[in-house]
């Protein structure tokens, strides 16, 4: 007797349940992050503050040799971005940030807006207050975010093995202390220097080619063959002879 009177009141409950990814859908914000929280689903035509901080999570799927501008309009370069880093994590792969790229981001993040596997005090080891450069000091964090964000991606790209930052952002006087240009990247934030760690100066070489880093040295650059150099510069210079660059 239970049994028919519960199949029927079974069966209805399966007719209105909204299962966890249909719900998702439905809306883009899961849940408020302690970093930054998506309050739309984005695609290309989309302009604000909310696309700029999409931007600065898909810098590093540009595609080989480019560079996506952190501009708040999303236009192709940015629907592309997109659509790489969906690849990458078996999502949905349309080129608009709902939901499931939303959510995805937020695992990757700390509270404090950096990738997981990167932090602030990696990338600065000369002076913690990032005064002193060629930037103001907000603006030399904000371009070590980005710098971080490639980073990230890189090392998704690489099977997610550890990647070993040496050094990001210089002060003057920390500049002219270990002898480097005057025109140096990382007097601007956005310069980070790798160690060998476990894939070798060559291969970080070549995989950052496809991270938005338009300054690449490496083994055969004068200067280089303890590191590798990554950075953001207007035009692309990318020299690593040993390695084939």
């Amino acid at each position: 007797m239970k049994l028919r009177f519960l199949l029927p009141v079974v069966a209805l409950l399966s007719a209105v349940v909204v299962t966890p990814a249909a719900a998702a859908e439905a809306d883009p914000v899961q849940a408020a992050d302690a970093c930054y929280t998506w309050n739309r689903t984005l695609s290309e035509g989309a302009s604000g503050e909310d696309v700029r901080q999409l931007q600065i999570r898909v810098a590093g799927y540009p595609g080989y040799g480019a560079v996506l501008g952190i501009d708040g309009q999303f236009g192709p370069a940015t629907k592309a971005a997109v659509t790489r880093f969906q690849q990458a994590y078996g999502l949905g792969a349309d080129g608009i940030a709902g939901s499931a790229t939303f959510t995805k981001i937020y695992a990757l993040q700390d509270n404090d807006c950096t990738p997981i596997n990167f932090t602030y005090d990696e990338l600065n080891n000369c002076n913690s207050t990032w005064a002193g450069g060629n930037v103001s000091a907000a603006t030399a964090r904000a371009n070590a975010l980005v710098s971080m964000w490639k980073l990230q991606a890189m090392r998704h790209a690489m099977g997610d093995r550890p990647i070993d930052v040496n050094g990001g952002f210089r002060s003057v006087s920390c500049n002219n202390a270990v002898g480097g240009a005057a025109g140096s990247r990382h007097l601007y934030g956005d310069a980070v220097d790798l160690g060998a760690g476990p894939q070798g100066f060559c291969a970080l070489a070549k995989q950052a080619r496809n991270h938005g880093f338009n300054e690449i040295l490496g083994p055969g650059y004068t200067g280089h063959n303890d590191h590798v150099h990554v950075a953001h510069k207007s035009s692309r210079f990318w020299s690593a002879p040993s390695c084939g660059i």
